[in-house]
């Protein structure tokens, strides 16, 4: 008998160079026990059809459906041998819905032969649109024959698992790759200490590796669930449970502000009371700036619910105690205006050894890396001497050659664009850890703030401030209804012509595929989506056409920082009518006047995206208007995602439909390397119980043993967990 692989063996001594090195570059799976934990996205019962209603776009999918009809044409092509090209369009239905199937040129035989009117096979492949229906192009696809044995014994029996799959490798091969290493799943050390595992009734690990991909009954798949799940949830909360009691035997200096001091200076200029949300955050934050412990707050806010504001009285009070202040933004654009908000805010206390300052006064600084020797160089004095309390920075406050005289306070504005490194060297700049306040603009459901903030504690800013104005937003079918696109731009002269501006936002620059453009394409190719469009193009399409006369502008992440600060000066001063931007205006942006904003693709974006740019509008006294503009098929998922949008400004409720729709892919934030989710059963959502409960178990064991120490498999269990790229996104808070 061949001898059981162990499960750190690499899966090219098991299944073979070439199947070891797709799975590595497609699915991040290196080792046998990368492949066990690898587990099936769902399972489809022999006789029963698969839903084909709601499939996702630009997504693999693997579906199990019924050939109702095949037709084979003839097209004339200058490609193919004798001039005749071949197409084969297959319709698959499953009960709910149907799908077209399309195999070009030499691809057609095969298929001709195989799927005919009756067949049932598992179909795996790329969900594209052409000629506005839903189509797989050119699908890899299994029969499932009822009399092959080979195929009941591979797929165990009754239940089919569907593996998450690519176009290199389908679920039915992945499936049985897995067959071949599952004898190793009894090799698998159990991370759940024992006496929690009993206590909760969740099976071994081991056996619960067999029956996630080999179940006999829908019992053994909810078993084998329940404790992965347990496993997910409980390695992650012991994770941040040790980096907050880590975080608690560290020293800092409490900082409390003066009674008379430059909070209470700024408090009494302020034109506005605060929001009864407002009051209360802040007294959070004060409550954690007095102790003798490094404050770890989350600030979560609706777009425009006032962070900045609650963020700033925050550094005044570090000011107050003696401190320094030092305010972290991802972008020169957000962190110039920053700098001129909180300026404009505090007027003469910002003006600190300036003539006409107040008594109070004290300097506030930007750094940022485009910056003037000579500004530079008196900024880097201003902050050694600690003549300036308040500094407002890009990572370029991270650099070595940055000293403060006395960094009390961290303020970091959008902590998910910035890593460990960067985090950890700005706060290894105080004599001791500063205080840390991070901010969020993206509304996150608890169970999220659990998982991946569990490390903070949360404050949230629910309440807008008086004066804000309603946002109006609707989808904008370009491609069923050309006419509402015509109405969209005459909106925006509408505006324009009250004294109003307007941005317009695309998904990408626009310079880059210029060489593509000009290929032919054949019909293959044009079952392809179309590039997304480009603010460079459109600009140029909208000055010469729906918006001829208007003062168009365009910003984007490849201008110089002096051209993009340029732009944005130029915008809120009220010189450009229109600004085609990408979404590097996406945070923190504030223009009052701009009541309009035009995303053209906005299937393209995220719903949080979504929502985060539709708050630049709106933000003054008129009422604010988003227009989503798509072509996609009003059944398609991306249609829905933005009737979602459109239908409420709640970004909670939307964080928890994005949630829903991501899959919680990327919670960890391995969403843009394309691989695997550190997350592969729990859902953050459904699963706030048990993330609740591991969360305390999770506590309890490291209060009781930090180090581990009698836990070894644990120990194991979480230093896989945190490999560099999962560290980095838990240590971002």
């Amino acid at each position: 008998m061949d001898a059981v692989p162990a499960l750190d063996e690499p899966l090219k001594k098991v299944l073979g160079p070439a199947t070891a090195k797709v799975m590595a570059e497609h699915l991040g799976l290196h080792t046998v026990g990368d492949l066990l934990h690898h587990y099936p996205r769902r399972y489809e019962e022999r006789g029963q059809l698969t839903h084909l209603a709601d499939l996702p776009m630009d997504e693999h999918v693997t579906v199990v459906a019924q050939v109702a009809d095949a037709r084979l044409h003839t097209f004339a092509s200058s490609r193919a041998p004798r001039g005749k090209g071949q197409r084969l369009e297959v319709t698959i239905t499953d009960g709910s819905g149907r799908l077209q199937l399309v195999f070009f040129g030499a691809g057609v035989h095969k298929p001709h032969k195989e799927l005919l009117p009756g067949t049932r096979a598992m179909f795996a492949g790329k969900v594209s649109v052409f000629n506005r229906r839903l189509q797989l192009a050119h699908p890899a696809y299994e029969l499932l024959r009822a009399d092959s044995e080979e195929a009941v014994e591979s797929w165990a029996g009754a239940l089919i698992p569907l593996y998450p799959a690519t176009a290199k490798l389908e679920s039915w091969k992945i499936g049985k790759a897995i067959q071949t290493v599952l004898p190793s799943a009894q090799e698998a050390a159990d991370p759940l200490p024992e006496t929690l595992r009993e206590g909760r009734g969740l099976l071994p690990l081991p056996e619960a590796l067999l029956k996630i991909h080999r179940p006999h009954t829908k019992a053994d798949i909810d078993q084998a669930r329940a404790r992965l799940k347990w496993d997910e949830a409980f390695v992650l909360q012991v994770a941040l449970a040790r980096r907050r009691h880590a975080d608690a035997q560290l020293p800092a200096v409490p900082r409390r502000p003066r009674p008379d001091g430059i909070l209470a200076a700024f408090d009494d200029r302020l034109p506005f009371t605060l929001t009864e949300g407002q009051r209360k955050v802040s007294e959070e934050i004060f409550a954690d700036l007095a102790t003798e412990h490094p404050m770890h707050r989350l600030l979560q806010g609706e777009v425009g619910s006032g962070k900045t504001l609650v963020a700033l009285r925050a550094m005044l009070a570090v000011v107050d105690a003696g401190g320094q202040a030092a305010m972290l933004a991802p972008t020169e654009v957000l962190a110039q205006q920053h700098h001129r908000s909180v300026t404009e805010m505090m007027g003469e206390l910002a003006e600190g050894g300036m003539l006409g300052g107040s008594e109070n006064a004290t300097k506030v600084v930007l750094l940022t890396g485009s910056m003037g020797a000579a500004a530079r160089r008196q900024a880097l004095l201003d902050l050694a001497t600690g003549e300036a309390g308040v500094v407002i920075g890009t990572h370029a406050l991270i650099e070595d050659k940055v000293q403060f005289h006395d960094l009390g306070l961290v303020v970091v504005d959008e902590q998910h664009r910035f890593g460990v490194e960067q985090r950890d060297a700005l706060r290894g700049k105080g004599k001791q850890p500063p205080h840390l306040l991070v901010m969020t603009a993206t509304p996150i459901p608890r169970t999220v703030a659990m998982t991946v903030f569990g490390d903070l504690e949360t404050s949230v800013l629910d309440q807008l401030p008086a004066g804000r104005s309603p946002i109006a937003s609707h989808v904008v079918p370009a491609a069923d209804k050309p006419h509402f696109l015509a109405r969209a731009w005459e909106r925006v002269r509408e505006e324009a012509g009250k004294g109003h501006q307007a941005y317009v936002v695309c998904p990408r620059i626009g310079d880059e595929e210029d060489g593509a453009k000009a290929k032919k394409k054949s019909p293959e190719d044009e079952a392809e989506k179309r590039p997304p469009l480009a603010v460079l193009d459109i600009a140029e399409q909208l000055a010469r056409g729906p918006l001829a006369g208007l003062h168009v502008e365009v910003l984007h992440g490849r201008m110089q920082p002096d051209d993009k600060d340029a732009v944005m000066r130029r915008f809120a001063a009220g010189e450009a009518d229109v600004l085609v931007a990408t979404t590097v205006i996406e945070v923190g942006v504030n223009v009052p006047n701009a009541t309009v904003m035009v995303i053209m693709d906005a299937d393209r974006f995220g719903v949080s995206q979504l929502h985060q740019l539709r708050g630049r509008v709106g933000r003054g006294s008129a009422p604010g208007l988003c227009l989503l503009v798509t072509e996609m098929p009003e059944a398609s998922a991306a249609r829905q995602r933005l009737n979602a949008v459109a239908s409420t400004l709640d970004g909670f409720e939307l964080s928890r439909i994005d949630l829903e729709q991501r899959r919680e892919g990327d919670v960890l934030g391995q969403a843009q390397s394309g691989t695997r989710s550190s997350l592969r059963m729990l859902a953050v959502i459904d699963d706030e119980e048990v993330i609740a409960e591991a969360r305390e178990e999770a506590t309890r064991i490291v209060a009781a043993d930090p180090d581990l120490e009698r836990l070894p498999a644990l120990r194991t269990a979480l230093d896989a967990l945190l490999d560099e790229e999962r560290e980095q996104y838990l240590e971002k808070g």
